[in-house]
């Protein structure tokens, strides 16, 4: 696993400036990745993720094993020929969709039997199908399958699941052949700070080409969740990326950096988007309310997106009203530039010593609720 590189530029307490290569892409961290299950973000191309600067994308690889298959994107030349996307993407391993999806699952040592979401069809997933699939797929990034618990779980349960994982992590490791693709190992332990110690340890000792935490944001409570992230970030080496899971509220992302996360990823802003809420300098804002039917002023003043740059409230009100599916890559376009525009302000603010003020002044100006939007 040589592909990828990471070089520590500058550290402002814990938070960290840095940068990954890998394949020729040059990732700038820390870094939101737009998610996108499907090979596609939803409603967007391969203009609007360079337009927002997206600077990684993550693919599923549960939702492309079940449909297109992945031999159909091995044959049209990979993920990146498939969709027309040149730059760096990510795949998870699948574990989180065959926990949260599918129904009727027997776990075992050898993996993960269970029913398809589609047509309820039996299905079993290994370390080594998850790995395989992924290589066939062609992610620059791929990640170890890992059993993702429910919140809360007993110590014993998850201390059965997180050595499991650690099972199941050497096995992938193991059947994982690309020298073009980097694997991430994944952090697990529930809540209980031994176990997350005892996992990290013992990934770090395999030798992953990055780390990723898992196991946050599935229903805990803020403090909770922070504790969780401290308890597996302060065994993970300093020369190698670390991805939280699954995070996209401001106030979730800001404590990531500041706590020393390089890469996070979240459906959040593209979720909300079609649902008509949008991140804002100004706040939360719904906007199918009332009070923009005459506003003709952009979304947010701010913003340099396309959606900023070129229509209103009123009309974005109307499009979201009368169903047009403009709404709703517009307001995609919007959030998600939303979000990485925070995260090129953190860079640029440890790179100058004063990430702590920066995160308290968007905090304060933006005055989102405890859920960071």
């Amino acid at each position: 696993m040589k592909s990828l590189r990471y070089k520590l530029i500058h550290k402002d307490h814990d938070a960290r400036l840095g940068q990954i290569e890998i394949n020729g892409y040059v990732i700038d961290t820390p870094c939101f990745m737009p998610v996108g299950t499907q090979a596609t973000v939803k409603f967007l191309d391969y203009r609007d993720l360079k337009e927002i600067n997206a600077s990684l994308i993550l693919g599923n690889t549960y939702h492309l094993w079940l449909r297109p298959g992945e031999d159909v994107i091995e044959q049209a030349g990979g993920i990146h020929k498939f969709m027309n996307y040149d730059g760096p993407i990510l795949t998870d391993s699948g574990g989180f969709q065959v926990f949260s999806l599918a129904e009727r699952r027997n776990i075992s040592e050898d993996g993960v039997t269970f029913k398809s979401h589609l047509d309820g069809s039996t299905l079993f997933m290994s370390p080594e199908d998850s790995i395989h699939i992924q290589e066939k797929i062609g992610s620059d990034i791929a990640m170890s399958f890992d059993e993702c618990i429910p919140y809360p779980s007993s110590y014993d349960y998850c201390k059965d699941s997180m050595e499991r994982t650690l099972r199941w992590a050497k096995r992938g490791l193991e059947a994982h052949t690309r020298e073009d693709q980097a694997l991430f190992g994944i952090v697990q332990g529930g809540i209980y700070t031994d176990l997350r110690e005892y996992s990290a340890k013992e990934l770090v000792k395999m030798d992953f080409d990055g780390y990723s935490i898992g196991g946050t944001s599935v229903g805990e409570d803020k403090q909770t969740h922070y504790k969780m992230l401290e308890d597996a970030l302060r065994y993970l080496p300093e020369d190698k990326p670390r991805y939280e899971m699954g995070i996209g509220a401001v106030n979730d992302i800001l404590t990531a950096i500041e706590k020393g996360v390089d890469m996070f990823d979240c459906v959040l802003p593209t979720r909300i988007a079609r649902h008509g809420t949008l991140m804002t300098s100004e706040g939360r804002i719904e906007i199918k309310k009332q009070m923009y039917k005459y506003d003709f002023s952009p979304l947010d003043k701010e913003c340099d997106c396309e959606c900023c740059r070129n229509y209103t409230k009123a009309y974005l009100r109307h499009l979201f009203r009368a169903n047009e599916g403009l709404a709703n890559r517009l307001l995609s376009i919007h959030n998600l530039r939303f979000l990485i525009r925070i995260v090129e302000g953190a860079r640029e603010a440890i790179r100058e010593d004063r990430f702590l003020q920066y995160k308290e002044d968007i905090l304060n100006k933006y005055g989102f609720d405890e859920r960071g939007f």
